[in-house]
């Protein structure tokens, strides 16, 4: 017996009614995109190996998937490598590509490739799938959609307030109730100048970065183990405590790294940001979060990320801006900000709070009934007519039993039924049947456009 078709753990299927309301959230998110003058773009799923190692942490090249180059790879690798099984050198000879981790260092390698051809600030947005050899958990896969949208070339903060508002918009258009935290990796640097540890920022960043999932205790455990000093550890600790509002946590904040240029220059950042955001009327909640570090290396500036409140989940979108990206392919001092939107998580929170409006799992408007070759030639005009109004509207094949016909009407949730017989022809009109409450009405062919519009 053949065996049972699967597919890798972390990726899925999607049924054609999840493809309409996958296609529901990108549709809203583009248009809030182009509301903001953002354009689309699009890169190759496979990116070179050179540009994608060392741009997300050590953490990050881990969970990168790596291509076999083709032809006999083998053939080019020594014996002493094979011999050593060391991992790492093994790969770098029979690996030259792999599938992109995100879609912000491919934009980065973008803009250096295209710089002659683009205009700055550019403004663009790409939604395509990334992969990530993570461990598969709830809302989190090995391979998942990216919503991003980036401005690059500016190096104002009005930018940042702009994506803020992008945010807004779009989880108020998907009726999700959202937070929206906000942190600056220029005040991280403070705090770890302060604390006597301006060496470990990453080290550090990434760990506080894990603060709501494994809790203060595993933090400052993971801390020592990375070799911070028991000292700074307990210097590390109010801060991570400061209570308040925003601007009460910023003044604290000012004194306790006054001494540290870079982390004042990230409090005044922040100041700034969020004079805009009290100006801009968001039905977003929006925080100061000193924990938020979002461990990725290319972050220099502001950093954002986004929960929904109702449901457990991580977050569902989440950004930041980065000053020297760019640099790493030669193209230097051009800043850039920007978010991604969660696909996956968006639909999980959609799905869990059972938000997406009934009309989004509708394929199909109406469906005609086939009586047979008759009944086809005087449907065929008719449903052409329909479509050109743009109402989605489909014939059965088959003169099939009316049994059939409708059980597929029911099963695909079509919400009306054309029926064209022998009497209906006659009179040059149909009969349209509403699915959900049984009602038959004799139509014209003018009142049918008008009551499926």
């Amino acid at each position: 017996m053949a065996q049972k078709p699967s597919i890798p753990k972390g990726t899925r299927d999607f049924s054609p009614a999840e493809m309409v309301r996958r296609n529901y959230i990108f549709d809203t998110i583009k248009d809030v995109f182009r509301l903001y003058g953002f354009q689309p773009i699009e890169t190759p799923a496979m990116e070179n190996l050179s540009t994608l190692m060392g741009k997300y942490g050590e953490e990050g090249d881990k969970l990168l998937f790596k291509i076999l180059n083709s032809g006999d790879f083998v053939s080019k690798v020594s014996d002493d490598v094979y011999n050593e099984k060391d991992s790492v050198k093994l790969t770098s000879q029979i690996s030259e590509k792999g599938l992109r981790y995100d879609l912000t260092v491919p934009f980065a390698r973008f803009v250096v490739q295209h710089q002659n051809e683009i205009t700055f600030p550019f403004k663009r947005y790409q939604i395509q799938p990334v992969w990530r050899a993570d461990r598969p958990q709830k809302g989190r896969y090995r391979e998942f959609y990216q919503c991003d949208v980036d401005v690059i070339g500016s190096t104002s903060l009005l930018n940042e307030a702009e994506l803020i508002q992008i945010i807004d918009k779009v989880f108020k258009r998907l009726k999700i109730e959202t937070i929206v935290k906000i942190n600056n990796r220029k005040i991280l640097a403070g705090i770890a100048e302060t604390i006597g540890e301006k060496e470990r920022i990453t080290d550090i960043t990434v760990a506080i970065d894990k603060l709501e999932k494994i809790g203060l205790e595993k933090v400052n455990e993971e801390l020592s183990a990375k070799g911070v000093s028991d000292e700074a550890i307990q210097k590390l600790q109010p801060i991570l405590d400061l209570e308040g509002d925003t601007a009460s946590k910023l003044g604290q904040l000012e004194e306790i790294i006054s001494t540290s240029g870079v982390g004042v220059q990230g409090i005044e950042e922040m100041k700034t940001l969020f004079s805009y955001l009290e100006k801009m009327n968001l039905a977003t909640n929006f925080e100061l979060d000193l924990t938020l570090a979002r461990g990725l290396n290319y972050y220099t500036g502001a950093i954002i990320e986004v929960k929904a409140k109702d449901v457990e989940m991580g977050s569902i979108c989440g950004g930041g801006r980065y000053d020297d990206l760019t640099g790493i392919f030669g193209l230097k001092d051009v800043s850039g900000v920007g978010v991604s939107f969660g696909a996956e998580r968006i639909y999980d929170v959609l799905t869990q709070l059972d938000l997406f409006p009934p009309e989004s799992t509708e394929t199909t408007k109406v469906l005609f009934v086939n009586f047979g070759e008759k009944e086809e030639a005087y449907c065929l005009p008719m449903l052409s007519k329909l479509r050109a109004s743009g109402i989605n509207a489909e014939i059965y094949p088959d003169s099939a039993k009316m049994k059939k016909q409708m059980n597929y009407a029911n099963k695909k949730d079509i919400p009306f039924v054309v029926l064209a017989g022998e009497s209906e022809m006659a009179a040059q009109k149909f009969t349209l049947k509403n699915m959900e409450s049984g009602e038959q009405t004799l139509v014209t062919s003018e009142d049918l456009i008008k009551i499926l519009s």
